[in-house]
């Protein structure tokens, strides 16, 4: 059996990302700190924390922090069952990682019942789905919405849907640098608004539109989806949205589509533990079940089964592209 009291120290320290800070919240001293991770390391003989700054958990202790992160779920959802009408138990805290563009669309309907439940205390992570998955990897989640199809070993991916991207501009704009349609003489002197430098999106539509790769074009990057998408609408360029997120603006009149017969359909996929507690269960279906009634059907993918393959790169939504022990404990510890 494992020790709970050194468990818990472990995920503090890993947590907090310091022996120090994790004996403020704990309100033990550093050094009783120091010696409940020893002792675990021993009882399991392997390193679990990297003594570096900040303090990291290695392989085997990303594995434990979710042992730990699954503990505490079962342990909130056993009480709030077990008492039902005492007095109300504290919310299970836990986190889960999103891309940008979800929760500018369907995600706040998830977010509605998960928050009014008042069961969780939850933390969203909004982050480049690159990052989502080693968020989930390393225990800080309990799942992560990816690009990626491929689970990695121990986690599910569930497949959500398709999000539509089609690229918008303003009606003046439109008129004004794309008399002729969307051209390459057209795209080189015209401002696109991105998302960030990561946001390759952009990139793949123009090469699947022209054929080839076209790289030298003015960029405005907002990290925001809403940002972006009044960077169209303000007609400062012009860019690929979301279409529910455009369609109140297309309808009014504010936006046209500069190539209505062209579209990017970007896979989703909700990435979670294989064995999961009840409550992770439970939000893993709710995920599910509003992803599956507000996106389109993914071309190729079963909705009911986990997928293996590729992966790509941004914070909002892609198309699927190829994926690509510690030392000196004690002096290293002084974090």
């Amino acid at each position: 059996m494992l020790d709970r009291d050194q468990l818990e120290t472990f995920a503090t320290v890993v947590e907090q990302q310091s022996f120090d800070r994790a004996a403020t919240v704990l309100s033990i001293t550093r050094g009783a700190v120091s010696q409940r991770i020893k002792a675990l390391e021993e009882s399991l003989s392997t390193v679990l924390v990297k003594r570096e700054r900040p303090v990291a958990a290695t392989h085997a202790g990303e594995v434990l922090l979710r042992h730990v992160k699954a503990l505490r779920i079962l342990e909130g959802s056993a009480l709030q069952e077990l008492t039902p009408t005492a007095k109300p138990h504290a919310p299970v805290s836990l986190a889960i990682a999103v891309n940008a563009d979800s929760l500018a669309t369907w995600f706040p309907e998830v977010l509605k019942e998960l928050l009014m439940g008042q069961l969780v205390a939850l933390e969203v992570i909004a982050d480049d789905q690159d990052h989502t998955s080693a968020l989930l990897a390393r225990g800080d989640v309990i799942g992560c919405i990816s690009t990626s199809a491929k689970p990695a070993d121990g986690f599910l991916a569930e497949c959500l849907g398709a999000m539509e991207y089609r690229c918008y501009a303003t009606p003046a704009f439109a008129s004004t640098h794309f008399p002729s349609g969307l051209t390459v003489p057209a795209v080189l002197s015209t401002p696109a608004v991105l998302f960030n430098r990561k946001d390759s999106l952009h990139d793949d539509f123009l090469k699947r539109h022209f054929g080839f790769a076209v790289e030298r074009y003015a960029r405005h990057y907002l990290p925001s989806p809403v940002a972006l998408l009044e960077g169209v609408a303000m007609g400062a360029g012009y860019g690929l949205i979301p279409s529910w997120q455009a369609a109140p603006l297309v309808e009014a009149g504010q936006l046209v589509d500069v190539c209505p017969n062209e579209r990017e359909m970007v896979d989703l996929f909700w990435h979670h533990w294989d064995l999961e507690p009840p409550m992770a269960s439970d939000i893993t279906a709710l995920i599910v079940k509003v992803a599956r009634n507000s996106l389109e059907p993914s071309v190729g993918f079963e909705p009911s089964t986990a997928q293996t393959g590729p992966s790509p790169s941004r914070p909002s939504g892609h198309k699927a592209e190829p994926q690509g022990g510690a030392s000196g404990q004690e002096a290293s510890e002084q974090q």
